[in-house]
């Protein structure tokens, strides 16, 4: 009878980045190789960092831009496997819905091909991961909701 293979638990943490230009909703995606998958900026932590100071430097690595945290969006888990390592994972992604602050796309690193703006419609239809799907609707549903609290909440 063969060993069940090692189960791993990794985590990462990212984020749905967003803004406004002229009324229009945007949200940035990364892409890479040929032909472009598209996905949203996540990655691992370094030793010591907290879940929010990792997406955040993920985030700028990823896409280039200077974001500030405006919330959280909760976490997706799924599993793969590496048949070579005998190994499957259960991998946690947290997410963070995100402003930017400064920086330019074009500043990205080296992991993804391209990095750029998609109105929200677009992204929803572009995004390679169905589980990312479902954070960016969490992120317009949260992005809905603060809008509709007005003036900082205040009401």
């Amino acid at each position: 009878m063969k060993a069940k293979p090692r189960v791993e638990t990794p985590v990462s943490a990212g984020g749905v980045v967003y803004q406004r230009i002229g009324g229009q909703l945007e949200t940035v995606l990364c892409g890479r190789s040929q032909p472009v998958r598209w996905s949203l900026a996540k990655g691992t932590p370094d030793s010591g960092e907290t879940l929010e100071q990792t997406a955040l430097r993920e985030v700028r690595e990823e896409t280039g831009l200077e974001v500030e945290i405006d919330g959280s969006l909760g976490s997706i888990d799924y599993w793969f496997a590496d048949r070579e390592k005998d190994v499957r994972y259960h991998k946690t992604v947290h997410f963070y819905l995100m402003v930017p602050v400064g920086g330019c796309t074009n500043q990205h690193d080296p992991e993804f091909d391209v990095v750029q703006w998609f109105n929200t419609e677009d992204a929803l239809n572009t995004l390679a991961y169905p589980n990312e799907v479902n954070v960016l609707q969490r992120a317009l549903t949260l992005i809905a909701e603060k809008d509709g609290a007005g003036s900082g909440g205040l009401d």
